[in-house]
């Protein structure tokens, strides 16, 4: 079995594959402060709940935008499944050409989405992952990863509301229903949701045009929703196809196939 970690600025999202299949997944909060051990006892409670055995894990695999969190999990991967983790990162092998003027700074949870999108939906594709940050990405039907846009997250700017006004409190990410509310609370959470749906919506019109220009074919791009959020926003926008949460996690089980026999 493969044991993939997807590392978020806000929660990990774990996934246990058999056969290429997807048979588990958790998700837990990322948390810098947790040592190897803790990790490595939450997962191994994880487990037994679900009667799976921790010794029937044969490689590991590391996607994180958290780099303090890295060496805590390659610690554990070594100490609990006695093997080096693969992590994205340069050298790895993707299949994917990638346009940024700097390649090294596409986060890998970027990639990893996009490694997936392809296989299952084929290009072009705009991927939307709604995360601690809402991250758009580009890919032509040719593999080619042309970059995107990087805006807050939901999250992020409910936290901002809170803790950058005295009187408005903190509220739960849920749509209201309406947009004329005639509470705070529910105001807010229209003006969060409806407002990063009107954000969405735009970018990938804009999007949508640029990446029709890059394709030989004139194909309209397919927009996939991703992310612990993409429910909340991705329901409530008609240019998006598909919402695929564990997007990220198949993408690292594609990505260790073409890397498990050529570590360094």
């Amino acid at each position: 079995m493969l044991l993939a970690f997807d590392v978020g600025n806000t929660n990990i999202v774990l996934g246990v594959f058999k056969d290429g299949n997807l048979i588990q997944n958790w998700r837990m909060e990322t948390d810098n402060n947790k040592s190897a051990d803790e990790y490595g006892m939450i997962i191994n409670q994880l487990f037994n709940y679900e009667g799976l055995n921790t010794k029937e894990i044969k490689d590991v695999i590391i996607s994180t935008v958290v780099p303090s969190v890295l060496y805590t999990l390659q610690h554990l991967s070594m100490k609990y499944f006695n093997r080096r983790a693969i992590v994205i990162g340069p050298g790895i092998k993707t299949g994917l050409i990638i346009k940024y003027d700097n390649p090294k700074q596409v986060g890998a949870d970027r990639i990893v989405n996009a490694v997936a999108a392809l296989s299952k939906y084929g290009g072009p594709l705009i991927i939307v992952d709604f995360g601690t940050a809402t991250t758009f990405c580009a890919i032509t039907e040719n593999a080619e990863y042309l970059g995107g846009t990087i805006a807050p997250g939901i999250k992020i700017a409910s936290d901002a509301l809170f803790e950058k006004t005295a009187k408005l409190p903190k509220v739960e990410l849920e749509s209201p229903g309406h947009v004329i509310c005639k509470n705070t609370i529910e105001s807010m959470q229209s003006g969060l949701v409806y407002g990063h749906m009107g954000m969405v919506d735009y970018i990938i019109k804009k999007m949508r045009e640029e990446l029709t220009q890059h394709s030989k074919t004139g194909k309209v791009p397919k927009v996939i929703a991703t992310g612990g959020l993409a429910s909340l926003i991705g329901s409530g926008i008609d240019c998006i196809d598909s919402i695929d949460k564990l997007l990220t996690l198949e993408g690292l089980q594609l990505i260790y196939e073409k890397n498990k026999g050529h570590r360094a």
